[in-house]
């Protein structure tokens, strides 16, 4: 209710302001491919007025009624000079073209040159696609969010992990969007890779815990990623052959200028590079790839109306066979079939019908489909005895959400909107059964937990002087934990069972509300220094339980429910900026402080596996996390690239962990720098490289050891959790992209890459084990294990257009 009042209000004062306005609105494309392009200015030339293109390119500046000079620009396209006779609303579709030949690659920014300093925008980068090409990568594989931790306040989970943390947050308060669907699992390869075709996406934002009103579920980021809506004038192909995997994208027009599509596809070939020299593998059955398949289709059903069609696929499929022969004590021969196996995958598809109410009012209306599903199976069939393992998890959510922009005014964009989520998980199912000479045994745990999760937002940009903006909104939600027909477990502080209760299918068992205001201001002293600061409460309602050394796809993910709380964190961020050589460098210094409520951590020796009920192994606590962060980047030039230092320290609070006493959270690290460089050498040669140093990640080792007969072990007392560090990481990596054919109809151009260059042998975890001297069984010793040094890679793209 206070968000409606504060609308209606906010309505009725603006209707009386735009009485002797009009304005001019429309939507903005590129020439060449028809695509609309997002973050193009509009602004009058005596720079008094402007507006940007919203992400789907649609733009709307009210101005009092008269003649004016309009300058329509964007970086790496010509500036368009329009003269209006704006006495009455005008509704125009524009067209730019590039500064370049129509066949060379565009760069483009995505912002305009000082945009940095005029929004109120803290804590968010933009990616460029570009840029991202020209990156060096472990095996050649470009790779989004790979480019996104070498940001200030981004961290990497560990060696060539795609995981990523932000701002002190876990790996799950990251909430990762393809054209609006959530993605649970970002990564293929256990983690190596992740999921995004480059080729298939448009654009990259990552908003660090300060976004607006309109995102929420998620504590620490929010990264929104869109993908090519497909060129609606001539067909083109895409492709490159890597030395681990193969891509290939299709586009063109459906109905030409009306409408278009994009198919992209991307797979791993190490099965067959595998089976080739194992005969074992080719005759077992083996499966060992990945895959994944994106596409997308849109039609423009009139001027104000166009629909979006988009989907993602993709799977990760790890299976070993073995068949082998044996014999028992009495000669008699039997076969033994093994196999174990990883499989998890990732499904989204989007509707999205984008409508034009009229030249203020625009419209988006999105049904989405978001599927997750991970397995792990272990099988063993020797003659008789029979054993059988198997653990999974699956999660289905359908989202329908309604969004509204009004551009009321030159000094009011409001945005609103409501949005729903059902969600029907399954966490931690798992199966077992064995079959031997000692008898049966059967084990089944699966629950099907559901759960609806709805909020309604309202946020406005607000210019209030010439120097000062602030944007600031309200989002209101809730999550309602519903009956399944099945009883729900009670605990009692040590996390053991001590009742039950009883809720029919569909029955609202429990609600939670949440209040999370927004508020983002922004100060310009001049076209080129300004200071920011923002407020934001994030709250979220899903907790990965990850007891390993980085998250994976085969961690546990539990939803809100009966007894766990949504977790909650307010953050706090100020940030000085400043462009220096014609905004030619940029330099941003930010600091933020963020508490967290309803931590959720496992208890000590916690067991997933067998227990009757998972959440009789959590913990809840609160946590905090505060840094300093700082950039300087070169936007121009043949020399770009940035440097990135964090200063940052992230602590949790739990009983029964730490003797209640504060602890490092396993994504604490002290340092953080990164250093990109990419330099044009000539229109052919692009040289490229990446270097990074960190503090080692937060761990927990063992504080000694057990004689037992001849040998030694680990004993089972720890360290406090998380007390002890790896060691320092640093890593050079180099890249060259060769340019080797442009044409109007052809491009090729090949990348090589050296990943470690100077073979830095990085700690990924520490293995325990007993040395052996002449005497005999030594004492227990700490070995490091390196899983990458000196890896090459050369990767062909192509492009016929």
């Amino acid at each position: 209710m206070k968000g409606l009042l504060l609308l209606s209000i906010l309505f009725s004062t603006f209707f009386a302001f735009t009485q002797e306005n009009a304005t001019f609105s429309g939507s903005i494309s590129d020439f060449s491919s028809g695509e609309e392009i997002i973050g193009v200015q509009i602004y009058t030339s005596d720079h008094k007025f402007g507006a940007l293109t919203n992400e789907y390119g649609f733009f709307s500046l009210t101005l009092p009624k008269g003649e004016y000079s309009i300058i329509v620009s964007y970086f790496g396209y010509e500036k368009l000079l329009l003269t209006l006779d704006l006495s009455s609303s005008i509704q125009k579709n524009i067209q730019l073209k590039s500064k370049l030949q129509e066949f060379e690659e565009v760069t483009v920014s995505g912002t305009k040159e000082n945009d940095n300093i005029t929004n109120t925008e803290i804590g968010v980068d933009r990616l460029r696609i570009e840029d991202i090409d020209k990156l060096p990568m472990i095996f050649g594989e470009k790779d989004i969010l790979k480019a996104i931790q070498l940001l200030p306040g981004v961290k990497d989970e560990g060696e060539g992990s795609a995981g990523f943390t932000v701002r002190g947050g876990a790996a799950d308060q990251n909430l990762i969007l393809l054209d609006e669907a959530t993605v649970y699992s970002a990564s293929h390869l256990l983690g190596f890779f992740s999921t995004f075709n480059s080729d298939a996406i448009k654009d990259v934002t990552l908003y660090k815990g300060n976004q607006p009103a309109n995102y929420g579920g998620r504590l620490s980021s929010v990264v929104d990623i869109k993908m090519k809506e497909g060129n609606n004038k001539k067909f083109q192909v895409d492709g490159g052959i890597g030395l681990i995997a193969s891509r290939l994208t299709v586009q063109g027009p459906i109905v030409k200028n009306k409408g278009s599509f994009m198919i992209s596809g991307r797979r791993t070939y190490a099965d067959f590079i595998a089976k080739g020299f194992s005969k074992d593998l080719r005759k077992s059955g083996s499966q060992l790839y990945f895959y994944d398949l994106n596409a997308k289709a849109n039609y423009k059903l009139g001027e104000k109306d166009r629909i979006f069609i988009s989907g993602y696929f993709g799977r990760d499929n790890f299976i070993i066979k073995d068949k082998s022969y044996s014999s028992n004590e009495f000669g008699e021969i039997y076969e033994s079939e093994s196999q174990f196996g990883l499989q998890w995958g990732n499904k989204t598809g989007t509707i999205r019908w984008n409508h034009i109410i009229n030249n203020k009012l625009f419209s988006n209306t999105s049904l989405i489909y978001s599927n997750f599903d991970f397995r792990i199976i272990s099988e063993n069939n020797y003659g008789d005895d029979y054993d059988m393992y198997r653990i999974s998890s699956i999660i289905n959510d359908i989202h329908l959400k309604q969004d509204f922009q009004w551009f009321a005014n030159s000094k009011h964009k409001l945005k609103f909107g409501l949005d729903a989520i059902l969600h029907q998980s399954i966490p931690g199912m798992v199966e077992s059964e064995q079959d031997n000479q000692f008898g049966q045994s059967k084990f089944k745990r699966s629950t099907t937990l559901p759960s609806l999760e709805m909020a309604a937002y309202v946020s406005d940009d607000f210019q209030i002087t010439n120097k000062l903006t602030a944007t600031y909104g309200l989002r209101f939600s809730t999550f309602s934990v519903l009956g399944n027909g099945e009883s729900t477990f009670t605990f009692d502080k040590d996390g053991s069972i001590n009742d039950s209760l009883f809720f029919r299918k569909g029955e609202f068992a429990k609600t939670y509300y949440n209040i999370e205001p927004r508020l983002a201001l922004s100060y310009a002293f001049s076209s080129v220094t300004s200071i920011k600061a923002a407020y934001a409460r994030n709250t979220q309602n899903i907790h990965t339980l990850s007891p390993s050394i980085s998250s994976n796809p085969m961690d546990i993910i539990l939803f809100t429910s009966y007894h766990t709380k949504p977790s909650i964190a307010d953050q706090i961020a100020v940030g000085w900026f400043r462009n220096f050589y014609d905004n030619k460098l940029g330099l941003k210094i930010e600091s933020y402080f963020k508490k967290t409520q309803n931590e959720v951590d496992y208890r000590n020796s916690a067991d997933f596996l067998y227990t009757k009920a998972i959440e009789g192994e959590l913990l809840y606590g609160k946590g905090r996390a505060y840094g300093l962060e700082l950039q300087l980047k070169k936007n121009k030039g043949d020399f770009t690239g940035w440097v990135s230092y964090s200063l940052s320290r992230t602590e949790r609070k739990m009983e029964g962990i730490n003797y209640g006493e504060w602890y490092n959270a396993r994504q604490d690290r002290t340092h953080d720098l990164s250093v990109v460089g990419m330099y044009d050498i000539n229109s052919k040669l692009t040289l490229s490289a990446t270097f990074v140093l960190h503090t080692g990640n937060a761990v927990t080792f063992p504080t000694g050891f057990y004689y037992l007969g001849e040998n030694y072990y680990p004993s089972t007392s720890f360290s406090g959790r998380n007390q002890e560090r790896m060691p320092l990481y640093h890593r050079l990596d180099l890249g060259l992209t060769w340019k080797k054919k442009s044409t109007e109809k052809y491009e090729s151009s090949f990348n090589f890459s050296l990943y470690n260059a100077y073979g830095q042998a990085n700690a990924y975890m520490f293995q325990f084990e007993q040395d052996y001297t002449e005497n005999g069984p030594g004492p227990m010793q700490a070995r490091k294990i390196s899983l990458f040094r000196f890896v090459p890679s050369i990767t062909w793209n192509f492009k016929i257009k």
